[in-house]
């Protein structure tokens, strides 16, 4: 406590210390010189000098006592006093003639009962209690004729922030009961905040983005959102590491948006899920088993792995315009001081700026949530049943030309043809289905005793049809052998080319993808990768078509036309005495009443030690 009250530096310290106490031994004088080391603001005081008087005979005994034996400096001298014996109840003006009384003694002891006395010139200014006295008064005349200007500023000052305040307070009483004043007043604060908002959307660098702005990190750390979901890898956009807000830090969002998503591959489904898909699809969908079933993994893919990534995008985006709320309050604050606009300050109607700021965020948070449907709907868009992109003869042509590196390994459309564990062969499973090449094997044997061959009758002879003249010679397109008949491959190939022609039917674009799991040595793999390659054609389009246009018009047009509209509404559209609880608590005139009469008393004060302090100053 000593020590608090010591250490300001524009304080007198006075170290009082009895004469029986040794310099060497002083335990107090180590923490002054902690708090002074230079004596320049510490007056010594040696008191009941009296009673170390007997102890001199020599003058040099004197002189080193007065001296302070060397731990004070050569500069720093010590006060000696003594004070009256006689402690009894006397009047003021008899204790001030007893300690005169007593420096005239304690002078004379010096003088006559220490041979050689003592080095008057330099101590006898140091010895007594009138010349502490005199002291005192010089230095602190000295110190308040250093101090008076500087004092006299500072009650100037405060006086007139006391006035300040009064006229603040007098103002709030007066909005208290003008509404209408009030109303004006918030709603050009709102409009003003509204329109530092779209300032910093449209691009600004006030206030500094060194300060105010935030990097890649910090806005993931600051909105609590964290990584992308499902990217185990940072993500790691353009300008990831300047400090950017508004418009700047949006589209960086957008950008990290579309990294995050590219930076996403399919994800590997499990072979029973391919089989479930698969199975189901064999049975109802013919030679268009594997596309159908490519697509329906895709699809599930697409939503279930682009949706997290939507919403996590939203969020960031609704994150970086709330937090643009404070900036546009900096800015707004800046530019009243800067072009010293006369609107009411609002600063001090922390009710009003709490439900401002409300009113924002839900604005925000209900953009954030209109943008989640909208892009959702675009994603269910793309992964619809009824969407083109599946569809488009370029994107097939892309899949056709992975499966011409594969080998067919099956020539049935069964579910029992394909092969989706991790061990054994489609192409061994498929060929047991098939009937061996050497037909002998298959025959019963020919008696051989029978060397004539049987006489065919007239029923089973084969007669050439006469083509007609109005049909090709040839309608299958097959050759003809040497005796006329054409060769159409027998059934085997004629129900080839049917399910060919079924298939074209169906859709042109499916032979390539049918072909590819037709020529691939496992239906795992093929769906795999014709899957990868829908959900990149879905994930394409959704971010380089959908997503931006809608984000952009969601999040920021609606900042644009209906941020003040919206605003207004929740907080302007509602009664006097709704409006007025974000102004006027209850009992809240009565604290406004209370607070003038205190600074009432306060400014008389200031005011009365004004003018007193005006009067020393002259006097010094």
């Amino acid at each position: 406590m000593v020590k608090s009250l010591a250490s300001p530096p524009h304080r007198l310290v006075l170290f009082l210390q009895q004469s029986s106490v040794e310099w060497c031994s002083s335990i107090w004088l180590d923490t002054l010189k902690e708090i002074d080391p230079t004596f320049r603001r510490t007056i010594i005081v040696i008191s009941k000098f009296d009673n170390r008087l007997k102890e001199f005979t020599e003058r040099w005994e004197v002189d080193t006592f007065l001296s302070a034996s060397g731990y004070l400096g050569d500069n720093i001298h010590p006060f000696f006093v003594a004070l009256p014996k006689d402690h009894g109840t006397i009047s003021n003006e008899e204790f001030r003639r007893q300690i005169c009384q007593v420096d005239i003694d304690v002078l004379r002891h010096l003088r006559e009962n220490v041979k050689g006395g003592f080095n008057e010139e330099k101590y006898v200014s140091c010895i007594g209690f009138s010349c502490l006295k005199k002291y005192l008064e010089s230095e602190l005349q000295k110190r308040y004729k250093e101090a008076a200007p500087a004092t006299l500023a500072l009650l100037e000052q405060r006086c007139t922030e006391v006035s300040m305040n009064l006229t603040r307070l007098d103002s709030k009483l007066q909005a208290a009961s003008d509404v209408s004043q009030l109303r004006r007043s918030a709603m050009l604060h709102a409009a003003s905040i509204c329109t530092n908002l779209n300032a910093l959307l449209d691009g600004a660098a006030d206030p500094a983005p060194e300060i105010w702005g935030k990097t890649t990190e910090e806005e993931q750390i600051h909105s609590g959102i964290g990584s992308w979901p499902g990217i185990n890898m940072p993500v790691k956009p353009a300008n990831s590491s300047l400090k950017l807000y508004g418009g700047a830090a949006f589209e960086r969002v957008m950008h990290e948006f579309r990294c995050a998503t590219y930076s996403l591959e399919c994800p590997q489904v499990s072979r029973e899920k391919v089989a479930n898909i698969l199975l189901a699809h064999a049975g109802r969908r013919g030679s268009s088993r594997l596309t159908e079933a490519a697509v329906a993994i895709a699809r599930a893919a697409a939503r279930s792995w682009l949706a997290p990534l939507i919403d996590t995008a939203c969020d960031r985006l609704a994150f970086v315009l709330q937090n643009l709320f404070d900036l546009a309050m900096e800015r707004n604050r800046n530019n009243d001081s800067q072009y010293h606009q006369n609107f009411e300050d609002m600063d001090s109607y922390v009710g009003f700026l709490a439900a401002l700021r409300c009113s924002y965020y839900k604005f925000v948070k209900e953009l954030s949530k209109q943008c989640k449907q909208i892009v959702r709907h675009h994603l269910d868009s793309v992964t619809s049943p009824y969407s083109h992109i599946c569809y488009d003869d370029d994107f097939f042509s892309g899949v056709g030309s992975v499966a011409n590196s594969t080998c067919r390994f099956n020539h049935f459309t069964g579910v029992t043809s394909f092969d989706l564990a991790d061990s054994g062969s489609a192409l061994e499973e498929a060929q047991e289905n098939l009937p061996p090449k050497d037909q002998h094997h298959m025959t019963p044997p020919i008696n051989k005793g029978n060397d004539s061959k049987e006489v065919l009758r007239e029923s089973q002879l084969t007669v050439p049809e006469t083509p007609s003249p109005d049909l090709p010679s040839d309608i299958h397109g097959g050759k003809k052998k040497d005796n006329g008949i054409p060769n159409d491959g027998g059934p085997r190939k004629r129900h080839a080319r049917m399910a060919a022609y079924t298939s074209r039917n169906h859709h042109n674009s499916m032979i390539g993808a049918d072909d590819m799991a037709s020529k691939s040595g496992s239906s795992y793999s093929t769906i795999c990768a014709i899957s990868a390659q829908y959900f990149a054609k879905m994930r394409e389009v959704l971010i380089e078509r959908n997503a931006p246009s809608a984000l952009n018009s969601g999040f920021l047009t609606p900042c644009r036309e209906r941020l003040f509209l919206a605003l207004g509404f929740e907080l302007f559209a509602v009664s006097d005495n709704k409006f007025m609880g974000m102004f006027v608590l209850p009992g809240a005139v009565d604290g406004i009443q209370n607070e003038r009469h205190s600074l009432l008393k306060r400014q008389k004060i200031l005011l009365s030690c004004l003018n007193e302090f005006k009067n020393i100053s002259r006097a010094l």
